[in-house]
């Protein structure tokens, strides 16, 4: 009887097994971001997870972090750089400082177009940017678009280059973005995006920069009065992995992580395009008060921050910022 209950039990242990190994092999990618759960990047995260567990018939697991449920954006950032996750959806500009090429694509109003843009980051100076980041173990999976960026502010309308003396106005961690301003006579302040709804509210700020989805999603039109279609900077998303733990992946599960990645960036490429101007129309009939642009302030916008190009030669190879202008141009 003893000998009985003694082969039973093994071969429940053996039946158990056998059920569990396939979890046990399971591949388990942890992916964050720090865009509000309605935002075309945290459904283009969604779009990831989707095609990576179907195309791997669930032998790859996508443990998803978005609304930064671990961190801001520069925490994201320094995560996957340690390898605590696999791949972070965030803006390029949160990579600028560690690749300083990043700023030539985020030079004031060098694109006109989303379509331009793309051309041109899908080039050349995609592929340039691309290996810079290899060098720092990440790999670029994929650009998405962030979008114009557009100053709202809670002093007055833009209606002159005037307007923005001494203005204290929040901008990302890029040196492009925060000489852009200071050409402009504001007062930028380089801060994480999770600390800026709580400046606006308490006044230490005046104004902020960001695309209309961003300005709505996170809801400072509650505690901004004005809005422009400035459209001074694009702002590109990319999807970056940590290079160790990607490589320690199959072949064949590193193809279908491609695969995904292009995939959800085509997506959200698609859905951002077609929700601009709903995401404008939602802050103008919030209570915002909209002044356009006109094309002759847009002009002196542009010809007040021509200096940026010469300040970001002192930093980078003034070469590839000839490419990077080259390339926007022929893409017109």
């Amino acid at each position: 009887m003893h000998k009985s209950r003694a082969i039973q039990t093994a071969t429940l242990f053996a039946a158990g097994m056998l059920l569990a190994s396939p979890l046990l092999a399971q591949e388990r990618l942890r992916v964050a971001g720090n865009f509000p759960t309605d935002h075309s990047v945290s459904r283009a995260m969604e779009v990831f997870k989707e095609h990576v567990e179907e195309a791997s018939d669930g032998e790859i697991r996508v443990d998803l972090f978005p609304a930064m449920q671990l961190g801001g954006a520069t925490e994201n950032v320094d995560q996957v750089r340690s390898g605590s996750i696999f791949a972070n959806f965030n803006s390029i500009a949160y990579f600028a400082r560690s690749v300083p090429e990043y700023e030539a694509v985020s030079l004031p109003f060098l694109f006109d177009s989303r379509e331009q843009a793309f051309e041109v980051m899908d080039g050349p100076v995609g592929q340039h940017l691309d290996e810079r980041m290899a060098e720092l173990g990440l790999l670029n999976l994929g650009y998405g678009e962030l979008g114009f960026r557009h100053v709202t502010n809670d002093r007055h309308p833009i209606t002159s280059v005037e307007d923005f003396e001494g203005m204290r106005i929040r901008l990302q961690p890029n040196e492009v973005h925060l000489q852009t301003f200071r050409a402009l006579g504001a007062n930028p302040v380089s801060m994480d995006v999770s600390e800026l709804y709580s400046a606006l509210q308490q006044g230490v700020l005046d104004a902020q920069e960001n695309p209309y989805n961003i300005i709505a999603s996170r809801r400072f039109n509650e505690v901004q009065e004005h809005l422009s279609d400035s459209g001074h900077f694009y702002d590109f998303i990319n999807v970056v992995v940590n290079q160790r733990h990607y490589e320690r992946l199959s072949e064949e599960h590193q193809a279908i992580v491609d695969a995904g990645a292009q995939a959800a960036m085509a997506w959200q490429r698609e859905a951002a395009a077609e929700e601009e101007e709903a995401w404008r129309e939602q802050l103008i009939e919030s209570g915002m008060v909209f002044t356009p642009i006109s094309p002759e302030l847009r002009a002196e916008l542009r010809e007040a921050t021509m200096e940026v190009v010469e300040g970001l030669a002192e930093r980078i190879d003034p070469e590839f910022i000839e490419l990077v202008i080259r390339e926007a141009e022929a893409a017109q």
